[in-house]
C-alpha cells in the first residue's frame, strides 16, 4: 500500500526508529568477522600496491581526450585486483563498483561542473555520496542503477541548501527567510530567483518536477517537504540548546527523511516496508555522519549524540557499539527485500561498517583503548594505516583531487539522458515570476 508522507507519518517513524535504537543499546555487540594482524598487513600491502598503480596513472597528465580516456580505463583496470585482495570483494561486487557506482558519480560530477564551475570538489563529492545512496536503492526497489535528472537535482540540493543552513556566518534570520522561500518553491510556487543561490536551487527542483510531474507523483514532493522541515528543525542543534532526547529525534527526522526522498526519487512511490527501510537507512547514515563530524561539531557547538557525550567527557564506546548493532538490524531488514542481488546487499552492509570504522580510527581520542582494540580487530586494515592513507588522499593536490580531475576531464560532454544545464539555469534566472502552478496542500506549513 502506498504511504502518505505528511509530518505525523514522519513523527511516527521517528518514534519507531528511536524504539529500535534503544533496543540496540541493550544488546551485546558481537563484533563480527575478525582479522589477524597478519591478514591486515597482507591487505594493506595489496592496498598500497593498488594505490601506487593508480597514482602513477593519475599523475601522467594526459593532454588529449583520447589519452585521458585511456588513463581512466587503466585506473579502472587496476581496481578489480585491488578490491579482491585488499577489500575482499567478489567479482559481482567489483562490477557493481566499476560499472555502476563509479560511472554514476562521474556522470553527476561532470553535469555539476558544467552547471556550476565554481562548485568545489568537496561539495561535488558530497552530492556524489547522496547519488550513491540513491543508486544503491534503485536495485532494491526493482530499478536499474543509474543517474537520473531527479537524482542529480536532489543530490545537488545538499551543497546549495543544507550547507548554507549550516554556515556560521549566515544569520538565523537570513537562513529562515531562504528556508521559507525554498518551502514555497517545493510546494509548487514558481518564484523568480533573487540571487544565484536561489537560481541554482530552483533549477534542482525543476529537474525533479520534469521527471516526476506533481499531479502524478505527489509522494515525491511530500518527501521533499518532509526533509525540508527536518532541516529547519536541525537549526536548533546549533548552540547546543537541545537535550539528548531532542537531538536523537532531530537526527532521526533529518536522516530518515533524507534517504526516504532518495528512495521515492528512485522509484516514484514506495510500499510501507520500502518506506520504513529507507527511513531507517537514512538514520544509520545520519548517525554515521554525526560520528565522523564529532570534532567539528564540538568546535562549532553543534549538538549530536556523539558531540554531547564527548563534551561531557564520556567515552563514545557504548554509542558506537549501539550504532553498529543498529546498522545490523537495518541491514537485516534490507535482506528481506527480494528484488536486489545478495552481492549488492553485502556490499552496502560492508560499506556501513567501514564508514563507522574509519570514523572511529580518525577520532581515537574519544574511545577507550580496549574498545579501539576490539573494533580494530574487525577491520581489514589497522586504524593507524587508515589514518595515514586518508591524509595521503586529502589536501588540495591529494589523490582525491587528482582522480577527480582525471575522471571529469576524460569524458567532456558525456551526460546522456540529462538536460543541458545552461538552458535550465536561464529559466531560473527570469526577472518575472513564472505562471503559477497548482500549489500542493500539505501538513508541513
Amino acid at each position: 500500500m502506498e504511504e502518505i508522507y505528511n509530518w505525523p507519518w514522519v513523527e511516527e517513524q521517528v518514534e519507531r526508529t528511536i524504539g529500535l535504537w534503544r533496543e540496540c543499546a541493550a544488546r551485546p555487540w558481537l563484533g563480527g568477522l575478525q582479522f589477524s594482524r597478519k591478514e591486515q598487513r597482507t591487505r594493506e600491502k595489496a592496498y598500497d600496491q593498488g594505490l601506487r598503480a593508480v597514482e602513477r596513472e593519475a599523475r601522467k597528465n594526459p593532454r588529449s581526450r583520447v589519452e585521458r580516456l585511456e588513463t581512466q580505463r587503466r585506473i579502472v583496470a587496476v581496481f578489480p585486483g585491488f578490491a579482491a585482495l585488499a577489500l575482499g570483494l567478489e567479482g559481482e561486487q567489483v562490477n557493481l563498483l566499476t560499472d555502476g557506482f563509479l560511472p554514476a558519480a562521474t556522470q553527476l560530477a561532470r553535469w555539476a561542473r558544467s552547471f556550476d564551475p565554481a562548485l568545489s570538489m568537496t561539495d561535488t563529492i558530497q552530492a556524489c555520496r547522496n547519488a550513491w545512496t540513491a543508486c544503491g536503492l534503485q536495485p532494491l526497489l526493482g530499478e536499474r542503477m543509474g543517474i537520473t535528472p531527479s537524482i542529480v537535482g536532489y543530490s545537488l540540493l545538499y551543497p546549495y541548501t543544507d550547507n548554507y543552513l549550516d554556515q556560521e556566518g549566515v544569520t538565523t534570520t537570513e537562513k529562515l527567510e531562504f528556508s521559507a522561500r525554498f518551502r514555497q518553491r517545493l510546494r509548487g510556487q514558481r518564484l523568480a530567483a533573487r540571487n544565484p543561490r536561489e537560481a541554482a536551487v530552483w533549477t534542482m527542483v525543476q529537474l525533479i518536477e520534469e521527471q516526476y510531474p506533481r499531479p502524478l507523483y505527489p509522494r515525491v514532493f511530500e518527501c521533499l517537504l518532509a526533509i525540508h522541515r527536518a532541516q529547519e528543525m536541525s537549526l536548533a542543534q546549533l548552540g547546543g540548546r537541545c537535550g539528548d532526547a531532542e537531538v536523537l529525534r532531530i537526527s532521526c527526522a533529518k536522516g530518515g527523511t533524507s534517504v526516504l526522498a532518495d528512495a521515492c526519487l528512485s522509484h516514484g512511490w514506495l510500499s510501507e516496508e520500502e518506506s520504513r527501510f529507507s527511513f531507517e537507512w537514512g538514520v544509520v547514515l545520519q548517525l554515521g555522519d554525526d560520528l565522523q563530524d564529532v570534532r567539528e561539531d564540538l568546535r562549532r557547538g553543534s549538538a549530536s549524540l556523539f558531540s554531547r557525550a564527548a563534551a561531557a567527557g564520556q567515552p563514545l564506546d557504548s554509542l558506537v557499539a549501539q550504532l553498529l548493532n543498529f546498522s545490523d538490524r537495518v541491514a537485516d531488514r534490507m535482506d528481506r527485500m527480494n528484488r536486489a542481488p545478495a552481492p549488492l546487499k553485502n556490499l552496502l552492509r560492508m560499506s556501513w561498517r567501514s564508514l563507522t570504522q574509519m570514523a572511529v580510527a580518525n577520532a581515537r581520542e574519544f574511545f577507550s583503548r580496549a574498545f579501539l582494540a576490539e573494533l580494530e580487530a574487525t577491520s581489514p586494515f589497522r586504524f593507524d594505516f587508515l589514518r595515514k592513507r586518508q591524509r595521503r588522499f586529502m589536501g588540495r593536490r591529494g589523490l582525491y583531487a587528482v582522480l577527480f580531475d582525471a575522471f571529469l576531464e576524460a569524458g567532456e560532454g558525456e551526460m546522456e539522458g540529462l538536460p543541458k544545464p545552461d538552458v535550465l539555469l536561464d529559466s531560473s534566472l527570469q526577472a518575472e515570476p513564472l505562471p503559477e502552478l497548482a500549489v500542493m496542500e500539505d501538513s508541513f506549513a
